[in-house]
């Protein structure tokens, strides 16, 4: 996913999966509702940056802090560049629920589940 607009001034924004990384929790083209004022929790499903990859944003389950950024993970680790392989994250956006293709809210997963 990449940054083509400016996030700052607006609550909630949508964003759409791409790739593997979140399944099964979430798919390929996946259209999900983002907080961007919600403070992220450990097992929440969340929207990151990388500082090894500007403007790319990333869709990912927080594990916990870990010094400056966030440890994430995908929720299908055989398909997911996440924390192992690039470090901390800066959370952008929490998501709150997919909009498609069949909505329902995002429930938060324990932090031992985010794979």
């Amino acid at each position: 996913m990449r940054t083509g607009d400016n996030l700052a001034g607006w609550s909630w924004r949508r964003a759409v999966v791409r790739g593997p990384s979140m399944s099964p929790t979430l798919s390929d083209g996946d259209v999900l509702l983002v907080s961007l004022r919600a403070r992220p929790r450990p097992g929440a499903v969340v929207l990151v940056g990388w500082p090894q990859r500007p403007g790319v944003l990333s869709v990912k389950r927080a594990v916990g802090r870990h010094g400056d950024g966030w440890w994430v993970l995908g929720d299908n680790p055989a398909a997911s560049t996440d924390s192992r392989q690039l470090g901390t994250a800066t959370p952008v956006a929490v998501v709150l629920a997919r909009l498609y293709p069949s909505p329902h809210r995002l429930a938060p997963h324990s932090a031992g589940s985010a794979g």
